[in-house]
């Protein structure tokens, strides 16, 4: 049975005046630095439950063109990383009848890497007068918004898909509809090391002006 997660209690309500702007500079600090941690680099511990229930909030306050709400999330903790491992295997194994053990229990252990892991789920409405595509692209931003703010939780984080983003019988145990596809599973946990930064795209190559 899915845990369903306390409300965090944070936030504006329905019809509030909400500031157009806000200056941050602590918030363009963790922009600028934010980097994803590999999932075999995350460990105990995880968020808490409001904590969690906080980090899913912000990650739904995504841009929406029509509140149409195309996405949802699946929520993995303790055993539930466990019990789906065994999906993972029964998928795997499917896929390479020919894997050895070694690597078939590499894969069974996907989601033992973090403490939580999310999957996102892009939930297209085809009869919603919204393109497909800005749904798609609101799901997305779902997930970028979940990295954050579990960042600025104090947790690192990755977004990820590999093969069980895609698997028909992993999907089929997500109880995915045809309609719906992964956009990404997101680790969350303790970071056993910082993260290297990476190459970053050279701005001159990507700004035009019209």
């Amino acid at each position: 049975m899915q845990k369903n997660l306390r409300p965090s209690g944070l936030g504006p309500q329905l019809g509030d005046p909400l500031p157009a702007s806000r200056a941050s500079a602590e918030t363009l600090a963790l922009m600028r630095l934010r980097r994803s941690t590999p999932a075999d680099c995350l460990n105990d511990p995880g968020p808490d439950e409001p904590t969690l229930a906080s980090i899913l909030t912000i990650a739904a306050r995504a841009p929406d063109h029509r509140r149409v709400t195309p996405f949802r999330f699946v929520v993995f903790e303790g055993d539930a990383r466990i019990r789906f491992g065994g999906v993972l295997r029964e998928a795997f194994i499917a896929r390479e009848p020919d894997a050895d053990e070694k690597k078939i229990a590499c894969e069974q252990r996907r989601f033992l890497r973090a403490p939580v892991v999310v999957a996102v789920i892009s939930k297209v409405d085809r009869n919603h007068r919204t393109p497909e595509w800005e749904q798609i692209l609101t799901a997305g931003a779902a997930c970028q918004n979940m990295l954050i703010a579990a960042s600025a939780e104090g947790f690192a984080a990755q977004w990820i898909t590999e093969w069980y983003a895609y698997d028909a019988r992993v999907l089929a145990a997500l109880g995915l509809d045809r309609n719906e596809r992964v956009a990404g599973y997101i680790y969350i946990g303790s970071a056993k090391a910082d993260p290297k930064e990476r190459a970053r795209p050279v701005m001159a190559q990507i700004v035009t002006r019209f």
